[in-house]
């Protein structure tokens, strides 16, 4: 996993493209030290979620996982509760997470392309769900993430079939944000970082945290929680700049 911070947005980046960046403890682990490190630090903004060279990621690393078999679950346990730790972490960091995705997302690539707030990807971008070729189940989220944002017809074919799914198919389903030529998905993924960078980040967190709530709250709890978190951004020092630079008519500056 490697780390680059440019202006307000960390970039993540997947990085074993021998594997086509497939994941491994190690990854994971590191994943969650730089999340906790962008979540404590307000020079963060946005976080960019990517793979190196070609893809985004293969999902787990088969010939790791067969030589897992030969030392018992408890290895594999651990592993899954860092991967697990990695997809959480995703979804409770206050601050945007966005996904870059070119080439293959599969498996638990797959889980944690799901797991970002927005997407962008490439053209030729593949999603795939491969778990059955290889006599293996769902992880990282993915079966979560599926059963609210897909029809569950469609999503067990692509639980169950490896069938790769293209960028405009999964743009169509409300899985991808934008479709970007080849090679462009980082660039574009970077843009919309920095438009996020500049609105109030106070705002920002309480958006998806209200996101999350709403999956599972009835409307009264939901519509109390949305006065709370709207009456305390009102009162916050960026409620005032906002309202007073729309009506000056000039670039907000929030802290």
């Amino acid at each position: 996993m490697l780390t680059e911070q440019r202006d307000g947005t960390l970039i993540l980046t997947l990085s074993d493209p021998a594997t086509r960046n497939s994941l491994s403890p190690q990854a994971s682990a590191a994943a969650l030290e730089a999340l906790a490190r962008a979540e404590a630090d307000p020079e963060v903004r946005c976080v960019v979620l990517r793979g190196d060279g070609d893809h985004f990621c293969g999902g787990g690393n088969l010939p790791r996982l067969l030589g897992v078999r030969d030392t018992g679950p408890e290895a594999q346990v651990e592993s899954m509760r860092l991967l697990h730790g990695f997809v959480e972490a995703l979804a409770s960091l206050p601050k945007p997470v966005i996904a870059a995705v070119e080439g293959f997302a599969a498996g638990a690539g797959v889980g944690l392309v799901l797991g970002c707030d927005m997407v962008v990807a490439a053209e030729d971008a593949r999603f795939v769900l491969s778990y059955g070729r290889v006599g293996l189940s769902p992880d990282a989220g993915a079966t979560w993430q599926l059963a609210r944002r897909v029809p569950r017809a469609l999503a067990m074919r692509m639980l169950w079939l490896p069938e790769p799914v293209g960028a405009r198919e999964w743009q169509a389903l409300g899985l991808v944000n934008e479709v970007v030529d080849h090679g462009h998905a980082l660039p574009r993924a970077l843009a919309l970082a920095d438009q996020l960078a500049k609105m109030a980040p106070n705002t920002l967190a309480s958006g998806k945290q209200l996101m999350q709530d709403a999956l599972l709250a009835p409307l009264r709890e939901q519509l109390d929680r949305e006065r709370d978190h709207f009456v305390r951004n009102l009162f916050h020092a960026n409620g005032g700049e906002g309202i007073r630079a729309f009506l000056e008519k000039r670039p907000p500056r929030f802290s």
